[in-house]
């Protein structure tokens, strides 16, 4: 899989954008992170080992403590892509509106 089909599959999941979005404000323990969730830690941590794979993800370890980082370059590859295609729509919704624009100027003049 490529780097941009692992970010697609992770923030494919509710769970995982949340967890993304609790990363974008800083640096948080898994624990932590698990807190808000109505499901158990082991859940989350696999939530957390496909962000990890993804690369949107670092793990560091103190001592005991299990601390996450977001990584955004998955995300900047996923936002380009989609950037393509916003251009793609917009070029497209900009013809259809001159179009609806000129058959519009055409009825008046009749």
């Amino acid at each position: 899989m490529t780097t941009l089909d692992l970010a697609f599959t992770a923030l494919a999941d509710p769970t995982r954008r949340r967890i993304i979005a609790r990363l974008s404000r800083g640096d948080a323990r898994v624990g932590d992170l698990a807190q808000p969730f109505a499901m158990s830690l082991n859940a989350v941590s696999k939530h957390i080992k496909l962000l990890e794979r993804a690369g949107l993800v670092h793990r560091r370890r103190v001592g005991r403590e299990h601390f996450l980082r977001l990584r955004p370059a998955p995300l900047r590859a996923v936002t380009q892509w989609a950037a393509r295609y916003e251009r793609f729509w917009a070029e497209r919704l900009d013809a259809l509106g001159q179009f609806l624009a000129s058959t519009a100027d055409q009825g008046a003049d009749r």
